[in-house]
């Protein structure tokens, strides 16, 4: 029996208040470290999309999202050049939460800040300026053949 092909599914949070945009710039972590990325994680096995969403807000922000005030914005597929690293990417949405915004993963984030979405910083993980860009435009889908 041929083994089927399985795709890394991964979750992002843009979390809003008005015109701005909380980001979390990764440190320690090997991947994109001293870049501005948002709330974000792989979803577990047999975990549903949304609880993984509210899972990783909580477990990085400190703060508790309801799955009803989710809502997805963004899908990218993303092959990387390899199939051990291809990946769906699903950006989520919310502008209501619970609790006070906190770093709870300060060895991976040395910052969490909120940002005025016409003031992003240019230290920015590409994939996730391009796909809040494309969001804030409309577009629902986007693709690539290698990590932007």
């Amino acid at each position: 029996m041929k083994t089927r092909f399985k795709l890394t599914p991964a979750v992002y949070l843009f979390l809003r208040r008005d015109n701005q945009i909380l980001l979390l710039k990764r440190a320690n972590t090997g991947y994109q470290d001293g870049l501005y990325g948002v709330p974000a994680g792989h979803i577990d096995g047999g975990e549903l999309a949304m609880a993984a969403m509210c899972r990783e807000a909580k477990e990085e922000a400190g703060i508790d999202i309801k799955e009803d005030d989710l809502r997805l914005v963004h899908v990218t597929h993303r092959l990387n050049g390899s199939p051990e690293q291809e990946r769906i990417d699903l950006f989520f949405e919310c502008e209501s939460w619970r609790g006070v915004i906190t770093n709870k993963e300060p060895e991976k984030c040395d910052n969490l800040k909120w940002f005025h979405i016409d003031g992003l910083p240019t230290n920015m993980i590409p994939h996730v300026r391009i796909t809040l860009e494309k969001s804030l435009q409309g577009h629902y889908y986007s693709e690539y053949t290698f990590e932007p």
